[in-house]
């Protein structure tokens, strides 16, 4: 895929993914597998709780789906932490 695609999906999700038994501090995408149409690692322009996240790269989450991470820094600008629910809008797809 070389031109980037617009995307309109809003959803809200608990901060944290469980990774072989880890709580990893991401949010799954509801149905993304689908969405994207692969299994493999995308990048889009998104937002959580109103905050642009450019260019963000989704993980595999390893049952099927994508995860957006993150980061600590960005969950002290939300004032969120694990457990905590957010919004998150992808944009645009880019790969």
């Amino acid at each position: 895929m070389t031109e980037p695609t617009p995307l309109d999906v809003t959803f809200t999700a608990p901060i944290g993914v469980d990774v072989k038994g880890e709580l990893w501090s991401c949010v799954e995408v509801p149905g993304s597998a689908e969405l994207f149409g692969t299994k493999r690692a995308v990048r889009v322009d998104a937002s959580v709780d109103g905050i642009a996240l450019p260019n963000v790269g989704l993980m595999v989450t390893g049952t099927g789906g994508h995860m957006l991470s993150l980061s600590a820094k960005l969950r002290k600008q939300l004032d969120k932490e694990l457990g905590d629910t957010v919004t998150v809008r992808l944009e645009r797809r880019l790969t």
